[in-house]
């Protein structure tokens, strides 16, 4: 029920857009289908219904796509350097950074892995860096710093700067959680 408002606002937003009865979309390692009639959000790997949250996420993209995606302007941003997102941070961290630090931070090189499970590409940053493609024209770029003497290990994510133009800031936040423990 928590959900149950978010997700017809959203039905409604994308009905408007007078789209085909039937659209997909990728998702990081996933294609979902899109039926408006049923308003229905399925896995096509595994022919679930998503999740609400999952399903609110793709109706937000999918709105903003039909009606003109920015172009990736390539800043790249840290979540702290949005505005607004003062009282989020914490729910951020523990959401998407943490996770990556638990998994890769005595091994950052394991990220690796996942450049063969998702839209993904290794970068020249940090100890090591990917950049995750979250969504077609939704860059997210990962960051890993290796321990040393002085300081634990470490991550973080970077937006392009774009993506406050398709996501409120709650988005984000679910985006990134998703990012964080997809690695």
């Amino acid at each position: 029920m928590g959900y149950e408002l978010a997700l017809n606002k959203a039905w409604d937003d994308l009905a408007k857009l007078n789209p085909a009865n039937k659209l997909s979309v990728k998702f990081l390692a996933d294609e979902y289908s899109v039926d408006l009639q049923e308003k229905r959000v399925s896995s096509l790997s595994c022919n679930v219904a998503a999740k609400d949250f999952t399903s609110i996420i793709i109706l937000h993209y999918l709105v903003q796509r039909l009606k003109g995606l920015p172009k990736p302007s390539g800043e790249w941003l840290t979540f702290r350097e949005f505005s607004g997102v003062e009282g989020y941070y914490e729910t951020y961290r523990k959401r998407s950074i943490e996770p990556i630090i638990r998994k890769y931070g005595k091994n950052p090189e394991g990220i690796k892995a996942a450049l063969e499970r998702l839209p993904a590409k290794k970068v020249a940053t940090g100890d090591i860096g990917i950049i995750v493609e979250a969504f077609e024209g939704v860059p997210v770029l990962v960051k890993l710093w290796k321990a040393d003497d002085e300081f634990g290990p470490d991550a973080n994510m970077y937006f392009d700067s774009s993506i406050t133009s398709i996501f409120c800031t709650e988005d984000i936040i679910v985006i990134a959680g998703f990012v964080g423990t997809s690695l």
